[in-house]
């Protein structure tokens, strides 16, 4: 009740006027030096400066930002005060709920209000719209369910839908069991056939998590799941009548002829998106043209039939550079602004499995336990390759000075090169498939559907906490900025969150299948579920 309450008070003071604003501070206009204290102060700024803050904590933090500085130079004090900035942080995460998760050294308190702020304007609403599209769903499937009840009483055949069922689980866990074998000895190479059954691996690895859920719940809808419960729990439902949603959700149509395995969005605004896929395609697209997107390119060389000649596993890009890495143990590099021309292949040891850029290096963690590191400028891209797991590395993070990794192994590992050596190293009970760093944190998601955060400080890897924000499958990505959390899972979901401890969620978004990814950039957010389609959510214009 707390929490709603706050959210109501946010978005009724967020409705402030501020020309009312400018009418009372127009006494002040012809004088940048204006301040709180000047004995001939008239208006707002005559009022005691503690009240001032206070009315500014109710105005929206885009205009504490971008407004009040433009008013007077007095006004743009009041954007500099971190205790006003951490008392409307407490506002919009709760008071019971600790924020930030990190270090409070150096946080950059007005972009953590800033963001979300913004975030709770556009899934508050959005949650309760999905919740009731979701209670639709429910009704048609119990509809759907009782005409099939009916058909079969009168006798008539109905064909049915078979899943992978317990054999299938039993051969994902014995390929596993043969890869632990496998990767027995850090030194020793790894054959074809074993990479080979790694590429089966990493298959299963992502559809257990889908078949167990159908096994479980074979006689029960995937959408009847608790989902409309679990929105209303999360979020306040909207009054009536409801407003116009804050957010478009666009399906782009694909031309992938198998899973999407990975997205991400590209150019620094949300506007042009990459998709990898176990067709062997790497497809460029721009979001901007027409109504749904609109396809610029499938990438590849010149006389080539597709871009890999594996299953494309992850993308990365830094400016103009996109790279892709895939089974077929190779990194390729394409040019964004010519459209996704060529730019050269990297060739790697074994399968590709995440990939990250930092300044002018390209970090690649492949499957044969190694964290490569790449100079895509030169020639010879090969700078060094580091061992810092004793199995398949799953994920990567970095920043100008460190590089985070986790393994299979079941570790999280951290490397400095500026000093050419490995720190400290964090075992956990489960592996990692997905990590954000940004700022002092680090956040993972492991392949039991869990949470991990960590602060990062002069090279200092330090395990903070451990959440369990509802998912049920492995996390498969998450992306966390100062006042934004994003997270999906095979388990068929998408959350947004707050950043805080405990996570507090906005929204749940339900799939047809499991969800292999996500990227978000400039408030889009773009998925790549278990299917050939993409459906990305954007700020209605």
């Amino acid at each position: 009740m707390e929490g709603e309450k706050d959210d109501n008070q946010l978005h009724e003071e967020g409705s402030v006027n501020t020309n009312c604003l400018d009418g009372a501070l127009s006494d002040e206009h012809s004088s940048i030096d204006a301040s709180p204290s000047s004995l001939g102060a008239t208006g707002l700024l005559s009022l005691p400066w503690e009240m001032v803050t206070h009315i500014a904590s109710h105005l929206p933090a885009q205009c504490v930002i971008t407004v009040l500085p433009k008013v007077c130079h007095a006004l743009s004090n009041v954007g500099k005060d971190n205790t006003a900035w951490q008392i409307r942080a407490r506002r919009l995460t709760g008071s019971r709920a600790i924020f930030p998760v990190g270090p409070k050294e150096d946080f950059d308190w007005p972009t953590a209000c800033l963001e979300m702020e913004q975030l709770i304007a556009l899934w508050m609403n959005q949650a309760h719209i999905v919740a009731k599209k979701s209670q639709e769903q429910v009704n048609e499937g119990e509809r759907q369910v009782e005409e099939q009840g009916a058909v079969l009483q009168e006798g008539i055949e109905v064909d049915g839908v078979e899943g992978v069922g317990v054999e299938g689980q039993e051969v994902a866990y014995g390929v596993d069991e043969g890869l632990e074998v496998a990767l027995e000895g850090a030194n020793e190479e790894m054959p074809e056939n074993q990479l080979d059954e790694g590429a089966a691996l990493m298959n299963e690895e992502r559809n257990l998590g889908q078949d167990e859920d159908m096994n479980n719940q074979e006689n029960i809808d995937p959408r009847l799941l608790g989902n409309e419960r679990l929105l209303e729990r999360e979020t306040k439902p909207a009054r009536s009548p409801s407003p116009s949603p804050a957010l478009e959700c666009i399906t782009l149509p694909s031309d992938h002829i198998a899973q999407i395995n990975t997205v991400l969005l590209v150019g620094g605004e949300g506007k042009f998106c990459a998709t990898g896929s176990r067709d062997w395609n790497v497809q460029l697209w721009n979001l901007e043209a027409g109504p749904s997107g609109a396809l610029v390119h499938t990438l590849g060389g010149q006389g080539h039939f597709s871009t890999h000649k594996g299953w494309v596993w992850c993308l990365a890009s830094q400016g103009p550079l996109l790279a892709s890495g895939g089974f077929d143990s190779t990194v390729r590099l394409w040019d964004l602004p010519t459209g996704g021309a060529e730019r050269g292949t990297i060739k790697t040891d074994a399968p590709v499995l995440c990939l990250s850029f930092q300044d002018n290096m390209l970090l690649a963690g492949t499957f044969d336990r190694k964290v490569t590191m790449y100079d895509p400028r030169v020639a010879e891209p090969l700078v060094k390759s580091l061992h810092l797991h004793g199995n398949a590395v799953m994920c990567l993070a970095a920043d100008d000075r460190y590089i985070i990794s986790g393994s299979k192994d079941c570790t999280v590992a951290v490397y400095d090169c500026r000093v050419g050596k490995g720190l400290k190293k964090i075992r956990l009970k489960t592996y990692p498939l997905s990590m954000s760093y940004s700022g002092s944190e680090v956040w993972a998601g492991d392949n039991k559907g869990m949470l991990h955060t960590f602060s990062m400080q002069a090279g200092v890897l330090k395990p903070l906490s451990q959440f369990d924000v509802g998912h049920t499958a492995m996390v498969t990505g998450i992306h966390r900025s100062p006042g934004s959390l994003y997270t999906c899972s095979v388990d068929r979901t998408v959350k947004v969150h707050i950043p805080c401890s405990p996570p507090r969620t906005l929204c749940t978004l339900q799939q047809q299948t499991g969800v292999n990814g996500l990227s978000v950039e400039a408030g889009v957010l773009a998925v790549a579920s278990g299917e050939t389609c993409i459906e990305v959510w954007r700020p209605r214009k």
